[in-house]
């Protein structure tokens, strides 16, 4: 509307003759569109380059070697490794399947997951029926698979359908309705304006041609021409500084909602701690190995001793190395990559000449049981010389209830009622140590279809040490300075989250607090007040599952917060895709919920997530600085315009000269804005309220007191010229329309936040804001010394005291803003007056 606006002011220039005016609106829509379209080119080339720093990755072999490859890299032929947690980045048949399902809603609509098989299906099967076909952007919700790639890109079955919506027209974001609506206001704003000068003009008898030049002139200065433009760019500046940030976005609706958030929910693993995970001890039934890993050191009270010659402790390193996940990839580094507690339990397997290569070579696997977050078990079956080999880890509770047997120096016991309590003792004596504890067992079976998770021999307590991340402590501080409540959420014991949350500073040490086991989290239906309550104000919660946090997660929605979500496991995805943002780990991450996810953290740190939530509050804050700076300036302009035509004054501004200012000081200045850091040391305030519109009544306030002071400064010094200092009417406007100009770029001081220094701050520590006011300064003094620019604005040189006058009267706005500002500071910063008694 806005553009259309200006065609129509330019159609009326040329019918009425006024062909200068006509040609300058036509120059400043051209001008516009380039710059608009130079602009928006440079935001999709930084969109897409946010999409390659969150390529997909998929595993395949080729030639004979396991490697990750980038997704869009796979060809027909090629061989796909899948596991639980990955996107399908192709249309595969399944070669091999172990307890294979795949989410395949987004295909077929179906929202159970297909369990595949490499069982032969009828020729004309229907997609939803297709067992033993895998599907481009399917996700892979538990078990492994071994598939070749049939078809790629637009050939898959997603493909095809991607090419029939292609031309769908997407929705608009939130922040680009209420942009759009403001727009909108702002044109009929403009129509009800001029027409009201046209009628009045006509009714008082005044020159047809001056009417319509003055509504013309009225038409333009409403218009803020610059407002989409300086939106996309404060937008696509302000995604990329995120990406350098490590917070990786595609959605331009996650920068309403970064400055709202009020809660965050996070695990402890990878975002409090560092995920950077080592063996430090081993608890048998005939004692507490303590391991130095990176040594390849294992001593029992002090006396060194050799795993070969400690039966209980070999075994548990084998089982350890064996039942894991961790794929074997060469990958470009020279490294494995993997959960970091797979790493772990195989680093300090190898330090004992325990190679899982080697073991696999020898007992190789021939099932699997994929961890289960239910039952929070996770078995592998070996073939070896007398039946099978079951090698089994998970959470101590879970493994010691299904032990039956315990593994001593002496040989295999029965595992008694008190034996079972021993264990739980020692392993809250590792959890109190803020060590992360699993268990390993084994056993033997005479088939490999079995039964895996009964009847075990418990071998062992693993203790692995996770450090808090060195800045995590500064994080959570910002976060309370921000008004962001931050809760853990974590599949560990209580023990560990209670210590690891003290060593962070969530909760003070020796904090009473209770710490909720995730089995509290129920559905708010069937939850009481006091439940309700109880859950609501809890800042930790142990053995959580995933969908106890999406539990969590809605009760705290319902209670009115703005929630950031952070996950990592493809059971995470449905929280991640309900969260008001979810926030996806990009190291330790899957597929499928990077994919859910509104943001990806490269780093996994909860400072990134910090840093996120200040650039949104950034972002916004530069929307808002820059709308309430173009407002200003145009309402200033309508106001000049607007009054001198009531008071049949002759008017101090021409058409030309008014857009000539709307291109030289709104756009540049207004762009040069919308790049503004945020505020040194963090982020900081409150957060934003989730359905407050773009302007509130303090920046309404903000827009018609600085437009107030410009017009006062215009009028004024445009009377002295023609009075005081005597000069023609033609020189009086050149007058005015520098001190318009000057104010205008003055004014952009005036633009900082309300806790800012008056002099030092957001807007004076930006540099881009002094080199637009110097580059507009010299395209000002071009208007009017520049003779073929002075001919088209109608401009002429008001002489020395016309200068002076013009200098000082353009600073009035400025000084009278920054008082006005230091005023705000003082009375904020007085202490409140003792009631009197």
């Amino acid at each position: 509307m806005v553009v259309a606006l200006l065609a129509v002011a330019g159609g009326l220039s040329l019918a009425f003759g006024r062909f200068a005016e006509a040609a300058a609106i036509s120059a400043v829509l051209i001008i516009n569109s380039a710059i608009g379209f130079a602009t928006e080119a440079r935001a999709i080339r930084s969109m897409e380059a946010l999409r390659r720093l969150a390529r997909v990755k998929a595993g395949v072999r080729r030639a004979g070697r396991e490697e990750r490859i980038d997704a869009e890299d796979i060809v027909p032929g090629d061989i796909l490794l899948l596991h639980a947690g990955d996107i399908v980045p192709a249309d595969a048949r399944i070669l091999d399947a172990a307890r294979l399902q795949v989410d395949e809603s987004a295909l077929t609509g179906e929202s159970a997951p297909v369990e595949k098989s490499t069982d032969p299906v009828v020729e004309d099967a229907p997609l939803a029926e297709r067992t033993g076909m895998a599907y481009r952007g399917t996700a892979v919700t538990r078990g492994t698979g071994v598939a070749v790639t049939v078809a790629t890109g637009p050939r898959t079955e997603l493909g095809r359908i991607a090419e029939l919506v292609a031309s769908t027209k997407s929705e608009p974001t939130p922040l680009e309705k209420q942009l759009a609506r403001l727009g909108r206001s702002l044109v009929w704003m403009t129509v009800a304006s001029a027409t009201s000068v046209a009628v009045i003009g006509f009714l008082t008898g005044r020159d047809v041609l001056l009417t319509v030049q003055t509504a013309i002139a009225l038409a333009v200065a409403a218009v803020p021409e610059g407002l989409p433009i300086v939106a996309t760019a404060a937008l696509a500046r302000g995604l990329w500084r995120m990406a350098r940030r490590n917070a990786v976005i595609e959605r331009l609706t996650v920068v309403e909602t970064l400055g709202s958030t009020d809660l965050i929910i996070t695990d402890k693993t990878g975002t409090l701690t560092e995920n950077r995970m080592s063996v430090v001890r081993i608890m048998l039934e005939d004692g507490t190995v303590v391991v130095d890993a990176a040594h390849g050191r294992f001593t029992v009270d002090g006396a060194a001793v050799q795993p070969s010659q400690l039966s209980p402790l070999r075994q548990a390193l084998i089982a350890a190395a064996l039942c894991s996940d961790v794929p074997l990839v060469d990958s470009d580094d020279g490294r494995s990559h993997g959960d970091p507690l797979e790493l772990a339990l195989l680093a300090v397997a190898n330090s004992a000449d325990l190679d899982r290569r080697t073991l696999l070579a020898a007992t190789p696997e021939v099932r699997r049981e994929p961890f289960d977050p239910h039952v929070k078990l996770m078995a592998t079956v070996h073939i070896e010389e007398e039946g099978f080999h079951v090698a089994v880890k998970g959470a101590p509770e879970a493994v010691i209830q299904a032990a039956s047997r315990k593994a001593t120096v002496a040989g295999v016991r029965a595992l008694e009622a008190q034996d079972r309590e021993s264990w739980l003792e020692r392993n809250r004596t590792l959890a109190e140590q803020g060590l992360r504890v699993i268990a390993v067992a084994t056993k033997h079976q005479s088939t490999a279809s079995a039964l895996p998770f009964e009847e075990l021999t418990l071998l062992a307590l693993i203790g692995l040490l996770d450090p808090p991340r060195p800045r995590v402590r500064e994080a959570i501080a910002a976060c309370r300075r921000a008004g962001i409540r931050i809760v853990m959420a974590t599949g560990d014991q209580a023990a560990t989250a209670r210590t690891v949350a003290e060593s962070v500073e969530l909760i003070a040490p020796g904090d009473p607090t209770e710490v909720l086991p995730g089995s509290a989290i129920r559905p708010s239906a069937e939850l009481t007040q006091d439940e309700r309550s109880r859950l609501l104000a809890a800042p930790i919660f142990a053995r959580a599952t995933p969908e106890q946090k999406l539990w969590l997660l809605e009760l705290h929605r319902e209670n009115g917060a703005v929630v950031a979500m952070l996950g990592d496991g493809v059971n995470d995805a449905p929280a991640l895709e309900r969260a008001d943002i979810g926030v996806a780990m990009g190291l330790r991450g899957t597929e499928v919920a990077r994919k859910a996810a509104d943001m990806v953290l490269r780093d996994d740190h909860l400072e990134s997530v910090v840093a996120a939530i200040e650039e949104g509050r950034t972002i916004f804050g530069n929307l808002r600085r820059f709308i309430v700076f173009l407002l200003s300036c145009n309402l200033s302009e309508i106001l000049v315009v607007g009054l001198a035509s009531l008071v049949a004054a002759p008017p101090p501004i021409l058409p030309l000269q008014i857009l000539f200012l709307n291109i030289v000081t709104d756009v540049f200045p207004a762009l040069a804005l919308g790049a503004c850091e945020g505020t040194p040391g963090g982020v900081g305030g409150s957060p934003r309220r989730p359905r407050e519109p773009i302007l509130v009544d303090r920046h309404w306030r903000r827009i018609a007191g600085g437009a107030t002071v410009i017009t006062a400064a215009v009028f004024g010094a445009y009377a002295f010229a023609l009075e005081g200092l005597d000069l023609e009417v033609g020189r009086a406007v050149t007058v005015s329309f520098l001190v318009l100009a000057l104010s205008q770029l003055g004014h952009v001081g005036n633009m900082t936040s309300r806790r800012s220094g008056a002099l030092r701050n957001e807007v004076t520590r930006n540099p881009w804001i002094w080199a637009s006011l110097a580059f507009c300064l010299a395209l000002l003094l071009a208007s009017v010394r520049w003779a073929p620019l002075a001919q088209v604005l109608g401009t002429a040189d008001p002489g020395p005291q016309g200068w002076l006058l013009a200098l000082v009267a353009g600073l009035v706005p400025f000084t009278i803003g920054r008082l006005a500002h230091l005023a705000r500071n003082i009375e904020s910063s007085r202490p409140p007056t003792a009631a009197c008694s």
